[in-house]
C-alpha cells in the first residue's frame, strides 16, 4: 500500500515540475517575442496561445481552415535574423493539418494574396526537442505570403 502512495506522490511531483517548466518556457518565449515586436516596431496581435501575427496585406477571398490545402511562400528565421528555411517565390503547397501548430493557427488569419508575419513560441513550433537545424525551445519568425487556398 505504501508503494502505491509513494508512486502517486512521485507522479504528482513530476507533473508539478513539468507544468512549471512549460510555464517558465512560455513566459521566456513571450518575453522574446514581445522584445522582437518592440525592437522592430511591429503592430502584432496576440492570439492567447502564445502566437502573435502581423497582417501587412489581408488578401481576398475566404480564409483557409486547418484542413485546407494552401500554397505559401515563406522565409523562416530566428529572432536574430538567421534564416533556417525558405521557399522560392512560387511557394510550397501542403495541407495545413500537416504542419506545426503555429502555422495551423496562424495561416487562417490571412486570405489568398495575404502577406504578413507569424511569431511562433516554441510550444507551437518544434518544442523542447527542436528539429534539424532548429534548436529546442526556439522562437520562430515567418514572413509569409498566402498564394493559394484550396
Amino acid at each position: 500500500m505504501k508503494l502505491k502512495y509513494l508512486l502517486s506522490f512521485f507522479i504528482l511531483v513530476t507533473l508539478f515540475f513539468s507544468c512549471n517548466k512549460e510555464k517558465r518556457q512560455a513566459k521566456k518565449d513571450n518575453d522574446i517575442i514581445e522584445k522582437y515586436i518592440s525592437s522592430n516596431h511591429l503592430n502584432a496581435i496576440a492570439t492567447g496561445s502564445g502566437l502573435y501575427y502581423v497582417i501587412d496585406l489581408q488578401g481576398t477571398g475566404t480564409n483557409p481552415n486547418a484542413s485546407s490545402q494552401v500554397t505559401v511562400a515563406y522565409k523562416g528565421y530566428f529572432t536574430d535574423g538567421s534564416v533556417f528555411d525558405q521557399s522560392d517565390a512560387a511557394g510550397i503547397t501542403f495541407s495545413l493539418s500537416g504542419v506545426i501548430e503555429g502555422w495551423v493557427e496562424g495561416i487562417p488569419f490571412f486570405k489568398k494574396g495575404g502577406k504578413g508575419k507569424l511569431l511562433i513560441p516554441s510550444k507551437l513550433g518544434y518544442g523542447p526537442d527542436g528539429t534539424s537545424g532548429i534548436p529546442g525551445n526556439s522562437v520562430l519568425i515567418f514572413d509569409i505570403t498566402l498564394l493559394d487556398v484550396r
